[in-house]
């Protein structure tokens, strides 16, 4: 199983840097992009579709019976139990606007639940990337969450999107603050995720997240000795996931903060 994952891995992490240099060549032509509008922060780019086709086709040829999950085009089913699950462009309101903090994100499950995940960011060539059981890394250099105890200690990503109100974050960024925290947004779920991992955050919460956006993300906050909100590997394909995430000293306050703040 091990040798299976290492191999799925090491597939992840060369097609994320693979699409990232194509990515990249779109990106240094921002101008000529195609973009369109799905609603308030939420946009499509021709590159967003070509990058995933080009995920989509390494994925058939290398494992022809997995599925695959993705944001730009139709689901596929799996006869194997394995669905690769991706994102081509987190942050595609940045990417279309030149911003440099954009993510090509590859995920595996198995039955629902992740155990492989790959976060590569072109413009600082930096990738995050980890399997079940086998530690969290960027660029080989082993990952760990925060070991902060307290709120003054670093900074905590908040997420929100079209899909609920979100006004809701407001009590989430007054309580975080009240504690002498300061919140931190740049856009892209799956970069704010790994950074939680990198212990660059001390944690992160978003209402709902979309399972190509925070599942590979999330298993390398695991791996790294985070805390996370388990996502239901029965449904999160499908309808995605709550998520709270931080490292163990921050995360039950952080996600009583997020259950108060979001009424769940």
């Amino acid at each position: 199983m091990s040798q299976d994952l290492e191999a799925r891995l090491k597939f992840a992490v060369d097609i994320a840097k693979q699409a990232g240099e194509l990515g990249m060549k779109y990106f240094r032509e921002v101008d000529k992009l195609t973009v369109e509008s799905k609603g308030h922060q939420d946009l499509v780019s021709n590159a967003d579709r070509e990058l995933e086709l080009f995920i989509r086709a390494a994925i058939n040829e290398a494992y022809p019976g997995d599925g695959i999950v993705g944001e730009e085009h139709a689901p596929v089913a799996s006869s194997t139990g394995y669905d690769w699950v991706l994102d081509p462009i987190d942050g595609t309101a940045n990417f279309v606007r030149g911003i440099p903090a954009w993510t090509v994100v590859i995920a595996c499950t198995k039955d629902g639940r992740t155990v492989v995940g790959a976060v590569h960011e072109p413009s600082s060539g930096e990738t995050f990337y980890g399997r079940k059981g086998g530690g969290a890394f960027v660029n080989g250099k082993t990952m760990r969450a925060s070991p902060a105890t307290r709120m003054t200690e670093g900074s905590i990503g908040i997420g929100f999107s079209n899909r609920v109100e979100a006004a809701k974050v407001l009590p989430l960024m007054r309580d975080i603050m009240a504690e002498g925290g300061v919140f931190f947004r740049n856009a892209s779920g799956a970069l704010m995720l790994a950074y939680v991992a990198a212990g660059r955050l001390l944690g992160y919460a978003e209402e709902h997240m979309n399972a190509w956006d925070c599942l590979a993300a999330l298993l390398l906050v695991e791996e790294a000795g985070g805390t996370i909100v388990e996502p239901d590997p029965a449904t999160v394909l499908q309808d995605g996931t709550l998520v709270i995430c931080a490292g163990k000293g921050i995360f039950p306050k952080l996600r009583q903060f997020s259950l108060d703040a979001f009424k769940l």
